[in-house]
């Protein structure tokens, strides 16, 4: 059992102010607790948000070098705790022991490995004429972070905002904590200097709307569903500070026609199933020339066979969805979407065989599906992949940018020319061509109602700079 009944601010481990209530961690394998998280309150934030001003005028001070430095030392406790890391993230979300020690937790490494690099050429100022254009760091940010890729989610603000010269409050997912309480620790090993990272545990209602809200935090950086986006930015907005969100998602596949679909389907239902299709990026619907639907049918089922379910502590492809709630939502639609007439070739509702115990869902491909259904415009959250057919080109991009989403989008085919030009017409901000692999040196964000603002590489310091005029300076 893990119990985090202390909150971490100012460089210390410190107690709840006032009276706070315990939460229990849900295992999604197992449907118990796995430990206990405190829950804050606004006088929380308050006192990190303090120690986080205090701090500001120091570390904005600090040289590239020092922060350099400091995030490399970060770098070096991460991966000495990298096993504790997949350990957390495992018992906290449900993610394969193999994929969490493969993904989860380099990625994390990556982002604080792409900061450091990236500010050894960063420029934080230029001159124009007589001009001195200056960029400075914001001031005191803080992050809401979801619990499907913790670490990533975590990382891509954090390092971020250390390499600017920005100091923070951290509010992870009350549901996945755990990791982030490493995260703390490595921090405190790293010799953060207190202040500068601040970790107060708490849900949206408690400690989540007073970041965003607080007079006092120059920047709210948001990652979650665009529903409690909206929101986040409507307790921001009478304090006018500065609102990044990396929302939802409903990303098309389009596989073109000279596409080879034994190789591209089975990577297409490979990539939606990762992390038991937890990702917002995850490419849910696949568009396939109409009349290869049989075809597709067929290799979609045989790419689906050998992906197994169950215990994450094994060698499983795809553990548990994160938890009840999360559950039955899934499964609603998958109902709802065989209701409306979506064929399930694979999977469909309850339980895998065999599996009573935990939050399971059954790896689900559905045909015979309409881009109007609502299998085709929800965010499933869930091992769930549509496959939807087109009669051209022209048409693949229209099915594509239909949907109230932008986050990402992915094109194969054989000819590149081709599979350029139709990632360069879908409405999205990080678009895959021919299964290219993650590049974290690359800008991630979305657009339309997908969020604003990008993380990832250097793209990532810009949300954490202001921008100020000298003019006169050379004169």
């Amino acid at each position: 059992m893990t119990d985090l009944t202390k909150f971490y601010i100012n460089g210390q481990w410190v107690d709840p102010i006032g009276d706070s209530k315990l939460l229990d961690v849900i295992n999604p394998a197992t449907e118990r607790p796995a430990g206990t998280v405190a829950l804050g309150s606004s006088a929380d934030v308050d006192a990190a948000v303090i120690a986080a001003r205090h701090a500001f005028e120091g570390w904005s001070s600090s040289t590239v070098d020092d922060r350099i430095a400091l995030i490399g030392a970060i770098l070096g406790e991460y991966q000495k705790r990298a096993d504790d890391l997949a350990a957390a993230v495992t018992t906290e979300m449900g993610a394969p022991a193999g994929l969490a020690a493969a993904a989860q937790v380099p990625i994390g490494m990556a982002h604080l490995a792409t900061a450091a690099e990236s500010l050894k050429t960063f420029s934080f100022s230029e001159d124009r004429g007589t001009s001195r254009i200056v960029k400075e760091p914001i001031g005191v940010c803080g992050f809401i972070t979801p619990w499907n890729w913790p670490l990533n989610q975590v990382m891509c603000k954090v390092a971020p905002a250390l390499a600017t010269g920005c100091t923070m409050i951290l509010k992870p997912s009350e549901v996945a904590p755990f990791s982030a309480a490493i995260v703390a620790e490595i921090f405190d090993a790293a010799g953060v200097p207190a202040g500068v990272f601040n970790l107060v545990n708490g849900d949206g209602p408690g400690v989540g709307s007073a970041l965003s809200a607080h007079p006092n935090i120059d920047m709210i950086s948001f990652t979650g569903s665009t529903r409690a986006g909206v929101e986040v930015a409507k307790s921001a907005a009478p304090s006018v500070k500065r609102v990044a969100q990396e929302l939802g998602g409903k990303s098309p596949n389009i596989l073109l026609d000279d596409a080879s679909l034994a190789k591209n389907v089975k990577a297409g239902v490979a990539a939606m199933m990762v992390n038991s299709g937890q990702s917002c990026n995850a490419p849910s619907r696949m568009l396939v020339p109409s009349h290869r639907l049989d075809e597709v049918a067929a290799a979609a089922a045989e790419a689906a066979a050998p992906l197994t379910v169950g215990d994450p502590t094994t060698g499983v492809r795809l553990g548990p969805v994160v938890s009840e709630a999360q559950f039955e939502k899934i499964q609603g639609l998958i109902e709802r979407a065989i209701a409306d007439g979506a064929k399930p070739i694979v999977g469909g509702a309850g339980r895998p065989d065999g599996l009573d115990t935990g939050y399971y869902v059954k790896p689900t491909v559905f045909t015979n599906v309409t881009n109007d259904m609502e299998i085709a415009r929800t965010e499933i959250f869930g091992p769930v992949l549509v496959v939807i057919g087109y009669d051209s080109v022209d048409e693949a991009i229209k099915i594509g940018n239909d949907t109230e989403y932008g986050l990402a989008g992915y094109v194969s085919g054989e000819d590149l020319e081709q599979v350029r030009y139709v990632g360069s017409k879908l409405r999205a901000g990080s678009i895959t061509l021919n299964s290219a692999s993650i590049d974290p040196t690359a800008p991630f964000g979305g657009y339309k109602r997908s969020g604003n603002g990008r993380e990832w590489s250097d793209y990532a310091f810009d949300e954490f700079l202001e921008v100020k005029s000298l003019m006169g300076f050379g004169a």
